[in-house]
């Protein structure tokens, strides 16, 4: 297995231009060239303006004249293009989505994407029964509108949640979409943008089914030179998006093993291996927003524990709890709130809780507790805890929220799913009782 080198993947056919020049300078040369973006020379670092500037710069009607300093542009990472390919994957962690490749002398030699990384996935490394579904609650955050939806509410929207593709939907049925680079265009062209969405969105949106696996994800990014996978169920309604990101870290885990196979080639790599592991496995078992377990870290430190349990005769429990309206939250304050508040409550939840109890974001605004050598009451009190905690929290923004917990205990025989489902009915009751209380599987 030969991984290659950043300078053999990195695109050289990039614009740049002087952190001196003006705006209007750089708007020339991007509709000149037909680039949703460029880099931007700054010294001794290198910056970014996206398309999503271009829109700031229009919402706030600045004068073209001034200097691209103004801007507070991002900046990009850099690294050396003799590095091999496997030195990127540090950069996933960063929401920047380019990197910037360096000669030896750090003058710039060209850019890399995650398009280019994903491009330099062999398909065939990847476990088939991996399967997107699996995948979806752990996706990006993903933005769909109507398809009446006004353009310009639309971009102004894009502009302030940072999302670089909106996906348009009638009866949840994705029938158009609209990337940086339709955007690119509407600019370009000085399109009205008072108008419907649908009369800009590229359509018809190509899709890929909810069980399709990862190995299929990959191979259909690569047939299309797409960015992310619209992902959609049996009735060919919108289920979520991937992006080429979460596919890229799905496929950390499945390296590592193939890997020590090369052992020819594993020299080369092996110190590569040292530095990252630790960092792959944080990258593959962690909620990227909260910091949490996610639910495959989870499943596999229930198994540990449960065998504890069965071999000590101890209790175990779990609690289940879901943010009320929490849809509200998102539609009344916008989805960074959101995230703030699944933030604080992720806090909460690590402040209140043993060292010993296993915290994991389920899903959306969905969290799941598992609580070894703690009896159904204990953990009910236990519950009940969080629940106030919560309760008088006061969050920037939103202000106060609360939750509804569901509490079930583990028993013997039982497999995982039968422990989740019977915490998730009693969840369900909590809601039905009116939400911000407690109920257990015996109430």
């Amino acid at each position: 297995m030969k991984f290659p080198l950043i300078s053999d993947i990195a695109i050289t056919s990039i614009i740049s231009i002087d952190i001196k020049a003006s705006i209007a300078e750089a708007l020339d040369l991007l509709l000149e060239q037909n680039h949703r973006n460029m880099v931007v020379l700054d010294k001794d670092c290198f910056r970014i303006l996206s398309i999503i500037d271009v829109l700031r710069i229009q919402k706030n009607k600045l004068v073209l004249n001034m200097s691209l300093s103004k801007l507070n542009l991002n900046k990009i990472p850099t690294i050396n293009k003799s590095k091999n390919v496997l030195d990127t994957l540090e950069y996933l962690n960063n929401n920047m989505e380019y990197i910037c490749a360096l000669n030896e002398d750090n003058s710039l030699y060209g850019l890399l994407s995650h398009t280019d990384i994903t491009g330099n996935i062999d398909p065939d490394t990847l476990m088939d029964n991996y399967r997107l579904v699996d995948f979806l609650k752990q996706g990006r955050r993903m933005k769909w509108v109507d398809s009446e939806a006004i353009t310009s509410v639309l971009l102004d929207e894009m502009q302030h949640g940072l999302f670089d593709n909106v996906i348009i939907v009638e009866d949840m049925k994705p029938v158009g979409i609209l990337t940086t680079k339709d955007v690119m265009k509407l600019i370009k062209h000085k399109n009205n943008l008072d108008l419907a969405v649908s009369n800009y969105m590229s359509s018809p949106v190509d899709s890929i089914h909810k069980n399709s696996s990862v190995k299929d994800a990959i191979k259909y990014i690569k047939q299309k030179h797409y960015k992310r996978v619209v992902v959609v169920d049996d009735d060919g309604k919108l289920s979520g998006i991937i992006t080429q990101k979460e596919l890229i870290s799905l496929t950390y885990s499945r390296w590592a093993m193939l890997m020590k196979e090369y052992q020819d080639e594993l020299s080369e790599i092996n110190h590569i291996l040292e530095n990252k592991n630790k960092e792959y496995e944080t990258l593959a078992s962690t909620d990227s927003l909260t910091g949490l377990y996610n639910r495959y870290k989870f499943s596999e430190l229930y198994l540990s524990s449960y065998t504890a349990m069965t071999q000590r005769h101890n209790d175990m429990s779990i609690i289940l709890l879901d943010i009320d309206f929490f849809k509200k939250v998102n539609d009344t304050y916008g989805h960074n709130a959101g995230d703030k508040v699944l933030i604080q409550v992720s806090h909460a939840l690590l402040r209140t809780l043993r060292d010993i109890d296993i915290v994991c974001r389920w899903g959306g605004e969905e969290f799941i507790v598992l609580l070894p050598t703690a009896s159904l009451s204990n953990a009910t009190i236990l519950a009940q805890k969080l629940r106030k905690y919560i309760e008088n929290m006061e969050i920037e923004i939103v202000g106060s929220i609360s939750a509804s917990f569901g509490v079930s205990q583990v028993r013997e025989g039982e497999d995982m799913k039968e422990a989740i489902d019977r915490a998730d009915k009693a969840l369900y009751l909590a809601k039905d009782s009116g939400r911000n209380c407690v109920k257990t599987e015996l109430s």
